[in-house]
């Protein structure tokens, strides 16, 4: 939500609230690469290169993405460039927070060149349940220190919008 602000005031005060369709799109693709937890009811082991925090984790991917949403911009009168490095920045944000956690194998950055998966050296995050798991004690334990650790964030997001002043002459 945060990025559609940015996104939809390049250069200007903050001083609209953007539009609803631009916060959903930018909050849904900042879960994207969550997509691979679908795989884990088929079958896909968490650990193999196409399980949960393999391929879709990995800097290709937000690349890739990243570029595939650039050159569709322009047929939302979008701007190309601008609009592929937000999405990359948003989608590369979502591996490099999970490597904060303290649970799981880690997320495969460098997916298809190295399978290794990487956790950063500080892991402040406790590792959220998957599925219907999260709406649990523990989960909501995990909204609720997510919530605290990226208030600033989130603020930024949902802060009022300041009034504008009467129409000038």
């Amino acid at each position: 939500m945060a990025a559609a602000r940015v996104y939809e005031n390049p250069g200007r005060p903050l001083t609209e609230f953007p539009p609803f369709g631009s916060l959903l799109f930018w909050s849904a693709l900042s879960l994207l690469p969550d997509v691979d937890v679908v795989g884990l009811s088929l079958g896909v082991r968490y650990e193999s290169a196409w399980g949960h925090r393999g391929a879709t984790h990995s800097l290709l991917f937000t690349l890739a993405l990243g570029l595939l949403i650039g050159l569709a911009a322009p047929a939302f009168g979008r701007r190309a460039l601008s609009t592929a490095a937000a999405a990359a920045l948003v989608l590369v944000s979502h591996p490099l927070l999970d490597t904060l956690t303290n649970g799981g194998f880690g997320c495969a950055l460098l997916w298809p060149v190295d399978h290794t998966r990487y956790f950063a050296p500080w892991q402040p995050l406790p590792v959220p349940p998957i599925g219907l798991a999260y709406f649990s004690q523990y989960g909501l334990h995990v909204a609720l220190v997510e919530t605290v650790i990226f208030s600033p964030i989130l603020l930024f997001a949902l802060w009022p919008v300041p009034a504008q002043p009467a129409a000038r002459a």
